[in-house]
């Protein structure tokens, strides 16, 4: 029963009137099955709550709170039911790519539209009942974030190996009638939905607007372990470059006649292709930054701003661990924060993926076992600093499971991870970097993040 309460939050409405161990069945007559009914129903002033006690028996309470104040409920289960996995079979899947051996959680393929709202997870629509559908458009469940990929029905069916996946196209349609706003994704596959099957979906997406708020289009990440699965290939750097500049001449368009630009190419993207990124008025609201649209464009700008206010940090020895992609983006930095502080001397490490393979740069994707083999016995002055996205859990372990501790002590200085903000990397450099924020995870919640690296 994923409904039963687990925890009262001290001072909340709550705390001396329900007990842990109780269930919640309904608010306002409203039935109770899972997260989004009760953040939506308890969102009110005034709430009527039907609870059962473990033996069954049924009770009734009357709360009068600030509207959108919290009940202070915490469940066994963070959904208040199972997550829903995913119903496709992506060709370009990245799950799908992942060596043996690693933790069960690694493996799990969530497509559950409940995170996507809550914790900006990207869905494909799949595996939604009408009901689902219905219930967002009723709670008004927006902003959703949806992997399309594709807006050919046909395609959609051939990349995704789901003969419902063509049916999603008219779920959008749907939503974006009703007023949900969608921000949406394309995994680019070279050979698949490139070139003009990508003008086809930019074309449909953007006649959705404003309802489709924006488009990432990230390139597809291939690990070595793809045996066995669909014949796909890597970006070049010429069809990076095509793509960037296709991708940017739409939204040249779409900013001259709706106002926004809606498309956009991720970083990664840009770095392949040796590209300039672009300015930071060419992101508008970076609204996709999680999923790498603008991040580096937005660090350099905060960095750059960091320096300014920034007295000398003096005789700092430190260095940082990135992924290849980013490594020239950080020297770059650093070298400007040299030059400006003549005392202050940072290495910055490009770590090679090893574990996934060279055609992973990202990095999010490092593992502990290749920073460790790769750093051991270099010059790390007084702390390493790596990126937050490398570690996955509360625990703070990497994907390999090595933790944090570990890779401390076989390094022999400090590790701070550091957030996607100019101003924390500037602070972590100079010593100032407070206690990282590790997000919590409950232990029944997928590792939803995998994906969308």
């Amino acid at each position: 029963m994923e409904n039963v309460i687990r925890s009262i939050d001290p001072g909340s409405p709550l705390e001396k009137r329900a007990a842990v161990g109780d269930r919640l069945l309904s608010i306002n007559g409203k039935r109770i099955l899972d997260v989004l009914d009760y953040k939506f129903y308890a969102y009110d002033r005034d709430l009527h709550l039907l609870l059962a006690r473990p033996d069954g028996t049924e009770y009734r309470l009357h709360v009068h709170k600030p509207e959108g104040g919290d009940l202070g409920l915490d469940f066994e289960s963070y959904l208040m039911d199972r997550p829903r996995s995913c119903a496709n079979n992506c060709v370009f899947c990245f799950i799908d790519q992942l060596p043996k051996g690693m933790r069960p959680t690694m493996y799990f393929k969530d497509d559950d539209a409940r995170l996507s709202f809550l914790l900006g997870n990207y869905i494909t629509l799949t595996n939604l009942s009408p009901r689902e559908i219905d219930r967002i458009i009723s709670l008004h469940v927006s902003p959703v974030n949806v992997s399309v990929h594709t807006m050919n029905p046909e395609l959609r069916v051939r990349m995704l190996r789901n003969p419902r996946a063509g049916e999603s196209i008219r779920t959008m349609k749907r939503l974006a009638e009703a007023g949900i706003v969608m921000n949406c994704q394309i995994v680019c596959c070279p050979g698949l939905n490139d070139g003009e099957e990508l003008d086809y979906s930019m074309r449909e997406l953007s006649a959705l607007y404003p309802a489709v708020h924006s488009v990432s289009i990230v390139p597809v990440g291939l690990t070595r372990y793809r045996e066995g699965l669909y014949p796909l290939r890597p970006f070049t750097p010429e069809h990076a470059a095509y793509t960037i500049d296709q991708v940017t001449a739409f939204g040249d368009r779409c900013v001259k006649e709706l106002g926004s630009r809606i498309f956009f190419c991720g970083d990664e993207l840009y770095l392949k292709a040796g590209r300039e990124l672009p300015p930071d008025e060419f992101y508008e609201e970076y609204t996709q930054l999680e999923n790498g649209i603008g991040m580096l464009r937005l660090l350099e700008t905060e960095f750059r701003s960091a320096l300014r206010l920034s007295d000398d940090p003096g005789p700092l020895r430190c260095s940082i661990a990135t992924g290849l992609a980013a490594a020239p983006w950080l020297q770059m930095l650093m070298d400007r924060a040299m030059a400006q502080y003549p005392e202050l001397k940072v290495r910055v490490y490009p770590i090679i993926n090893d574990f996934f393979g060279h055609q992973i740069t990202v990095a999010g994707l490092i593992t502990g076992r290749d920073l460790i083999a790769q750093l051991q016995g270099k010059e790390l002055g007084e702390r390493l600093l790596i990126s937050q996205n490398m570690l996955r859990r509360q625990e703070r372990d990497f994907l390999d499971d090595t933790t944090l501790a570990q890779a401390e002590e076989r390094l022999g200085v400090p590790i701070v991870p550091v957030e996607s903000d100019g101003f924390a990397l500037w602070d972590a450099v100079c010593g100032l970097a407070p206690e990282p924020s590790v997000p919590h995870l409950p232990e029944e919640s997928p590792e939803y993040y995998i994906y969308n690296q």
